[in-house]
């Protein structure tokens, strides 16, 4: 698993969708890809496009404003790459091409309207981006359009675009459940067959919202959206009760913002529709979407080809630590080790956590000591970091705690008590004890590391040192450090 390094560059994605305007400054360090910089506006671009076919008047204002201010920023910043994408409100309406020729006239900035089937397209490519592994459907709502499209078998296909954004499904005649519930399903009717799946991958803000009213009612003890997952039945449980709310009740619900409240019933319902006319079974929200899309797509082929976990892991523990060399060196000598250890999440995917968990190894070096191990668990818990579900966050933290000496109590056991099962902490525990043998009996250096062995035979755990360097490197610390790797892996210690 080599990960490409690339000097890190600077990028930038305006979205200027039917209801929000938002501007993305992005970090990229070959794979890995960094928020750094993230502002909109809720502009309403697309309010009166169904009754009137124009750009909200009010919303073109707004959002000219806002493009004034993103330029200013742009200017300040100049990134590498610079991507300024306008979906269904500017495509649709008679009077887009004259918006885009008033952003350019006051912004400079030249706007790329994207068709329905690219938005599909560049949603895809960003879910992906966040979770190489997803399959199934994904879905894309904005302010004014559904966009659907299937994923999987390394391959995206064609997708669609559909009238169901809350300003399309919004009438005179005002929110009825009954009626709109209807008017969703004839809608999702003629693509209920060709996008019928298993797995949805649920994109954009309203959506977005369901999952954090979910993970409030169900008190969910780890507040990211990046791939939670829900099944069916609570998705459609959950959007149901916001169907029913009335807009007072909608604005006290927890996790829910007052801007959502208007478009969340619309979402509810739309994500209902899905789940009964595609047979869906499983509910995964994606934070990466379009915009995204948009600058995976820029990256190097073998940039876009690495893991992101991988990736994401390796420039977090670089910047961090202090030999670049150590991760890879570590990985190497505990190869034993890891086939030893009790299954988690299948072969594979254990032999990607044990490479990201190397490449963490050094990421407390620069914590203050008396704070280190809180400090580090909570930094892998929550990091920003895409391509890992919720129950490998945990793992991941749970390594970093046995790392830095943490019992098997880490600092936060109601996550993961919740999220991760017992032979999956045995693994976290003992792959952490392992790294921390490594580190201190080598003092971080690749090359003394390379005069010890670990391996694991039978139900013996055996440290051995190169001829001459036994002194140096099986000291009384190495010795402590090692009976606490065998016992945790109820082993027999021989040195």
């Amino acid at each position: 698993m080599n990960v490409i390094y690339a000097p890190p560059r600077e990028a930038a994605v305006i979205d200027i969708g039917s209801n929000s305007v938002r501007m993305v400054l992005y970090r990229l360090e070959g794979r890995a890809i960094w928020t750094v910089f993230n502002e909109k506006v809720l502009a309403g671009l697309g309010r009166d496009l169904p009754a009137k076919g124009r750009l909200s008047p009010a919303g073109v204002a707004m959002a000219l404003t806002t493009l004034r201010r993103f330029a200013a920023v742009l200017e300040g910043v100049k990134p590498a790459y610079t991507f300024v994408a306008a979906t269904a409100a500017v495509r649709e309406a008679i009077d887009g091409p004259d918006f885009c020729g008033q952003v350019a006239a006051q912004t400079g900035l030249q706007v790329r309207v994207l068709s329905g089937e690219e938005e599909a397209h560049y949603s895809a490519l960003g879910v992906i981006a966040g979770d190489p592994s997803a399959a199934g459907v994904v879905a894309d709502m904005g302010g004014s359009s559904l966009e659907l499209i299937r994923i999987g078998e390394g391959a995206l296909k064609a997708g669609v675009t559909l009238p169901l954004g809350p300003f399309s499904l919004a009438d005179a005649e005002g929110f009825d459940v009954d009626r709109l519930r209807t008017r969703v399903g004839l809608i999702l009717k003629p693509v209920a067959k060709p996008f019928a799946a298993d797995h949805l991958h649920a994109v954009g803000g309203g959506w977005r919202s369901l999952a954090q009213l979910h993970m409030a009612i169900s008190d969910y003890p780890l507040k990211i959206v990046h791939q939670y997952a829900m099944t069916a039945d609570d998705a459609r449980d959950v959007a149901r009760l916001v169907a029913q709310q009335s807009r007072a009740s909608l604005d006290r619900l927890p996790g829910v913002s007052r801007k959502r409240a208007e478009t969340l019933p619309y979402a509810a319902l739309v994500l209902e529709g899905l789940i009964d006319r595609l047979g869906l079974k499983t509910i995964h929200f994606s934070a990466w979407g379009l915009r995204e899309g948009l600058l995976f797509e820029a990256l190097d082929r073998d940039e876009a080809a690495e893991d992101p976990l991988i990736a994401g892991c390796e420039a977090l523990g670089a910047r961090q630590g202090i030999s670049p060399h150590l991760p890879a060196a570590l990985n190497g000598w505990l190869t034993n080790l890891i086939a030893a250890l009790p299954p988690a999440f299948g072969a594979q995917r254990d032999g990607v956590l044990a490479a990201a968990a190397c490449r963490l190894a050094d990421l407390g070096a620069r914590l203050h000591p008396d704070h280190r191990l809180e400090l580090a668990f909570d930094q892998l818990l929550r990091a920003p970091i895409p391509g890992q579900t919720h129950a490998e966050r945990v793992f991941l933290a749970c390594v970093l705690n046995a790392r830095y000496g943490g019992g098997a109590a880490t600092p936060s056991p109601a996550v993961t008590d919740r999220l991760l099962g017992e032979d999956a902490r045995l693994r976290a525990r003992a792959l952490g004890l392992a790294i921390r043998l490594g580190c201190d009996l080598s003092g971080r250096s690749p090359q003394l590391l390379a005069n010890a062995a670990l391996t694991v035979s039978g139900s013996t755990l055996k440290l051995t040192a190169s001829d001459g360097y036994a002194a140096v490197l099986l000291g009384e610390q190495t010795r402590r450090r090692a009976k606490a790797l065998a016992e945790a892996m109820k082993l027999k210690l021989e040195i």
